[in-house]
């Protein structure tokens, strides 16, 4: 147990345990490029906080595409795979981090708003998908990072309360949401939201430049 009666760990995945934030801004560049439209300025911005289908949905409605929410999300998909199967890396301190909880036995899952392909992709590469508990996206909960949805049946299915159980994120967007469902937020650094820093230092439980930082939590 952690000093503040911690018992579990639900991670982001994208920015927080992968390495993988720029891939998705030169997806959805790439995306739009290859529609003949000129990337606005600040859209990643625009996108960080949308899931799947709501992407999918506001890149048809914002700029006119002949293509239904399917279609577009499996593009956006297909142009991400690669990266996945093939090249993203951890990110430093991931194996430290999980050994230490498991030396603590700490049981920890995975709560991410990418596509259940690609997360399963990448953890079956970087050899790591058999240390967590489970695996939740918001596409299986039917809901984004907006809402809580997605860490309250982590809770369930972990067994805790939410005030017993560290949220590690790097965006601020998801962290707002956890600290309104009652969850010990950790902020992780992540080069692509810099401009977030000080605010996720701000509201965040406990927070670190590096992942490895949390395991202060659980002593």
């Amino acid at each position: 147990m952690g000093e503040k009666g911690l018992q579990a760990v639900i991670f982001d995945l994208d920015g927080t345990l992968l390495d993988s934030m720029h891939v998705w801004e030169q997806v959805d560049q790439r995306f739009l490029r290859e529609n003949r439209i000129l990337p606005p300025a600040g859209i990643s911005d625009r996108l960080k906080t949308m899931g799947i289908r709501e992407a999918a949905a506001f890149f048809i409605s914002e700029f006119a595409l002949d293509m239904t929410p399917e279609q577009v999300i499996a593009r956006i998909e297909n142009l991400a795979a690669e990266e996945y199967r093939l090249r993203i890396p951890l990110k430093p301190g991931v194996l430290e981090v999980l050994d230490g909880l498991d030396a603590r036995h700490i049981p920890y899952c995975i709560a991410t708003a990418t596509y259940d392909s690609l997360v399963e992709a990448a953890l079956e590469r970087l050899g790591i998908r058999h240390r967590f508990r489970f695996v939740l996206t918001c596409s299986q909960v039917g809901s984004t990072k907006a809402k809580p949805d997605i860490y309250l049946e982590c809770a369930r299915r972990l067994g805790h309360a939410s005030r017993e159980i560290l949220v590690a994120e790097d965006a601020l967007h998801a962290i707002e949401t956890a600290n309104s469902a009652g969850f010990f937020t950790f902020g992780v650094y992540e080069p692509t939201a810099a401009a977030d820093w000080q605010r996720i230092r701000e509201i965040s439980g406990g927070w670190g430049m590096e992942l490895t930082e949390l395991l202060q939590y659980f002593i």
